[in-house]
Formats: C-alpha cells, sequence, structure tokens
C-alpha cells in the first residue's frame, strides 16, 4: 500500500478552506500513487476551539469528502467532531472514507486526553473492529488512546496490519512519536502511521513530527513542524520476516494475564 499523511496547520472554524485545501492535497496524494490520505485529529474544524462545529457522520462535509475521494480514486480518512445522537456533547470522531465513496468505519475516541477534551466531548464506548482496505486490514485510534498499549493490542490480535492515528500533540509530548509509537509497532508487529498538526492553532503551538512507523520501530517518514504531505510504501513482507526475530505475539501466554 502507498499511505499519505497530510500534516497542516488548517483553518480552525472554517471548514469550507479545509476542505478547500483537502481537495489540493487528496489531488496531489492521488497523483503521487498513494491508495489512501490520513488526516489529522480534528482536522475538519480544528481542535483548538471551545465550541466544536461538529457534523452527524453522513453530514454534508461527510458527503463532499465523498465526492473527493471517488474524484480522485483514493481513500480518506479525518478527524472530526461527530454530532451527539441524543443532543448531548460531540464525539471526538475519525472517519475513513473509501475510493468508491462509501464509509468504511467511524471511531470516537474512546480516551479523552486532559480537561479540555472531557469538558468539550463524550467518550466514545467501543473500539472499532479493523476494517478492510484493499488487502489490508486497519485498526483507527486516535491520539491518546495509541498511547495504552492494551487498545494497540486489541487491534492487533482482531487483525489489524497498520494503524491509522490522527492525533493533535503538543511539544511536550515529543516522547510519543519518537518512543511510543515505534514501540507499539515493535511489540504488536505492524505499522503505526501518526498524523498531527503543525504550527499555531487558534493559540495552541503544535509539535507537528508526523511519521510512519514500521514494524521493526524504524520510522519509515517523518515531519519535522510545518506543511507536509508524507507518501509511504507499506509492504506485507516486511511483517512476516520480522516474525521471528520479534515474537511478541506468538509468544504470549494470554492464560495468566487474567
Amino acid at each position: 500500500m502507498r499511505l499519505a499523511l497530510w500534516q497542516t496547520q488548517g483553518h480552525p472554524g472554517d471548514i469550507a478552506a479545509n476542505l478547500a485545501d483537502l481537495a489540493v492535497q487528496a489531488r496531489a496524494a492521488a497523483a503521487a500513487g498513494a491508495e489512501l490520505l490520513l488526516c489529522s485529529e480534528l482536522w475538519l474544524g480544528g481542535y483548538n476551539l471551545r465550541a466544536q462545529p461538529a457534523e452527524a457522520a453522513d453530514g454534508p462535509s461527510a458527503q463532499r469528502i465523498s465526492e473527493l475521494a471517488q474524484e480522485h480514486g483514493i481513500a480518506i480518512c479525518y478527524g472530526y467532531a461527530e454530532s451527539h445522537e441524543s443532543g448531548g456533547k460531540p464525539y471526538n470522531a475519525a472517519q475513513v472514507i473509501s475510493a468508491n465513496g462509501q464509509r468504511l468505519s467511524n471511531y470516537r475516541k474512546t480516551h479523552l486526553f486532559g480537561a479540555f477534551e472531557r469538558t468539550l466531548f463524550t467518550p466514545g464506548d467501543r473500539l472499532q473492529a479493523p476494517f478492510k482496505c484493499g488487502d489490508w486490514s486497519i485498526g483507527l485510534l486516535i491520539c491518546f488512546d495509541v498511547e495504552l498499549p492494551e487498545n494497540v493490542r486489541k487491534l492487533t490480535l482482531q487483525g489489524a496490519e497498520l494503524l491509522l492515528i490522527p492525533t493533535a500533540l503538543t511539544p511536550e509530548y515529543r516522547a510519543v512519536p519518537d518512543l511510543i509509537v515505534p514501540a507499539r509497532a515493535v511489540e504488536n508487529q505492524l505499522f503505526v502511521a501518526y498524523c498531527n498538526h503543525s504550527g499555531v492553532e487558534a493559540g495552541l503551538a503544535f509539535l507537528g513530527g508526523s511519521c510512519v512507523a514500521a514494524p521493526d520501530g524504524s520510522k519509515l517518514a517523518s515531519a519535522a513542524n510545518g506543511e507536509a504531505l508524507l507518501i509511504v510504501d507499506l509492504d506485507h513482507g516486511q511483517r512476516a520476516a520480522l516474525e521471528s526475530t520479534f515474537p511478541y505475539l506468538a509468544g504470549r501466554r494470554p492464560e495468566i494475564y487474567t
């Protein structure tokens, strides 16, 4: 699979401008041969907003992104604020639209980080099973979710080969892309794509540092702090070749973990 990660500062509160930029980036990613484009956490409306512009999973922005996915022949994963079905606080969500314009997955962040997120959002109540995109089985988490090893291991045991992680990470948490993301990749023998915001958004500075970690813990690509479109090739064979070197899954003894 050829995967694209789009790291951007975005336009907080301006969904139309973000969608216009997505049209440009989807075209560029598709022209580079990418099959899937990953955007950051709450990319659609912006992360650092006290009033999130929430939409339904099948709302007008989802319909526009479906059109872009079909126009350019590329699947798109994006973060957004999903309106609550009962009128409560919205969910911090991520949705994947296929190259055919169909929803592949919609995940509501289960582990909200800090008072800011817990004040604004309703936590999701379940992980979503991996979905298929081409011949890949893909899991979906959001930011803080990946820092808790139980989440990643559960998706791995459900068959995930690649994790998509939209995130909104600030500079004091540099250890996450530098240490934690590669560790999750190694200990679960999968690829982890981690896509962050860049620059300063509504007064909040972000780290950038988007990256893709391979099953051996190496980074196949990484960005500094600025606008970036990373293009990465992922190979099933790399996972298979490392099974004997890092036999963490085969060596598990789940009967003693409960």
